[in-house]
């Protein structure tokens, strides 16, 4: 008697089952858990010179809340890989929608100005927690992109009339794909106009690097991406000129030691000086110098400066390595991933991740100009590291349901 074939699984059933994907998921608490411990190391002298409130001389400050934020994230990320990710495709307008108005929000009483830059949000117009909505816009653009795209194959192009020169005019747009990316220029406008002018250029650098990736891999022509990226050279030239938040940042990266001892390169001089003391081995665990007031907030964007000259070039390669490993296992998931929205979903989030990383590096050793972004699972921030894990989630979700090979 023949046997009944087997059915394949639902997407609850895929969900309830995973598998979800070990080594990523492996990598990340690895990345998570040494995140930690150097946060504690790079955070605690600060955090006991630090007598204003709500730190008060409190050396466990910021690790008992980055802590608290990653308990917090670990269970979001539980979530994310628990929730069909197909839902996302129906609910990513309205995240779309609540991240713009959330940045529209910073221009109100509701805005927290930090060492002179608006950027964060307090909701409840109290002493509280304050969060960055350009880190929740990163994702929500790469969701409603991933949205639209997922079904670009589907969509039929537009023919307009030949007979009047509107029609023809309207033709050939739609030839060259100038129509299609309409609607994601207007989006990304208007997310990276209200997040420039905060003003936030790295985040903006972030969404637009989230939107290129899932543009790029979904067949976008690569003459768009030459032009644009035209633009955006002239764009930074403008900006270089005009806006002297950016005159100012290029110039300390051109030459930081022409500059005032104290003033803008101080940061990266002794950045380099940590890194330069780290050696080959490091200094060892908690060992550092350059924190005991030295590196400005350590615990922060500088924070690899710290790891450097702690754990040496040695330890810093191996944690490189390590986000080399995930970033790699995020794109293996995304090529196997079942349908393209997933795909896309895939590429866009851990596109972002391996961009912060590169810009993050690239900034403590003086290959790029200082942006501000923090390293992913190291640098403290709640929101931002609340986020990451939930992008994680997300991935997980994708891996849950990557189909079974089938057996002939």
């Amino acid at each position: 008697m023949a046997r009944k074939a087997k059915r394949d699984l639902t997407v609850d059933e895929q969900l309830a089952r995973g598998p979800l994907d070990l080594p990523f998921l492996m990598l990340v608490l690895f990345l998570l858990g040494i995140g930690l411990v150097m946060l504690f190391s790079a955070s605690y002298y600060t955090a006991f010179r630090d007598s204003k409130p709500p730190v008060s001389n409190n050396p466990y400050y910021y690790i008992i809340r980055q802590a608290a934020f990653a308990a917090a994230g670990l269970g979001g990320m539980y979530a994310a890989s628990r929730f069909d990710y197909g839902y996302l495709r129906l609910l990513s307008p309205f995240f779309l929608g609540i991240s713009i108005v959330l940045l529209v929000l910073i221009y109100t009483p509701l805005g927290v100005e930090i060492n002179g830059v608006t950027r964060w949000l307090n909701l409840f117009l109290v002493a509280g927690p304050t969060f960055q909505p350009s880190e929740i816009a990163k994702v929500t653009v790469v969701l409603y992109f991933s949205s639209r795209l997922a079904l670009r194959d589907k969509e039929h192009k537009r023919r307009f009339t030949k007979r009047t020169r509107w029609g023809r005019t309207m033709n050939f747009f739609e030839k060259i794909g100038f129509l299609e990316l309409v609607p994601y220029g207007v989006t990304l406008v208007a997310v990276l106009g209200l997040i420039i002018f905060e003003p936030h250029v790295s985040g903006a650098m972030l969404v637009t690097v989230g939107a290129a990736a899932v543009l790029f891999v979904s067949g976008i022509s690569l003459w768009w991406f030459t032009g644009l990226g035209g633009a955006a050279a002239g764009l930074l030239f403008i900006l270089y000129h005009t806006v002297g938040y950016v005159h100012r940042k290029i110039t300390i990266w051109l030459d930081p030691w022409s500059v005032d001892p104290q003033g803008g390169g101080y940061q990266f001089r002794q950045g380099i000086y940590s890194i330069a003391s780290g050696g080959l081995l490091g200094r060892g665990l908690g060992n550092s110098n350059q924190k005991y007031g030295f590196v400005p907030e350590p615990e922060n964007d500088m924070i690899f400066s710290i790891v450097v000259e702690e754990l040496g070039l040695v330890g810093a390669c191996l944690i490189l390595l390590l986000f080399a490993l995930l970033i790699l296992r995020g794109y293996w998931i995304a090529l196997h991933a079942r349908d393209k929205f997933g795909m896309l979903t895939a590429v866009g989030i851990i596109t972002l991740l391996a961009a912060q990383v590169f810009l993050n590096v690239g900034v403590i050793t003086g290959l790029i100009p200082n942006t501000g972004i923090s390293l992913p699972f190291f640098s403290y921030g709640g929101t931002a590291l609340v986020i990451q894990l939930g992008e994680m989630g997300i991935i997980l979700s994708i891996s849950r349901q990557i189909p079974a090979p089938r057996k002939d």
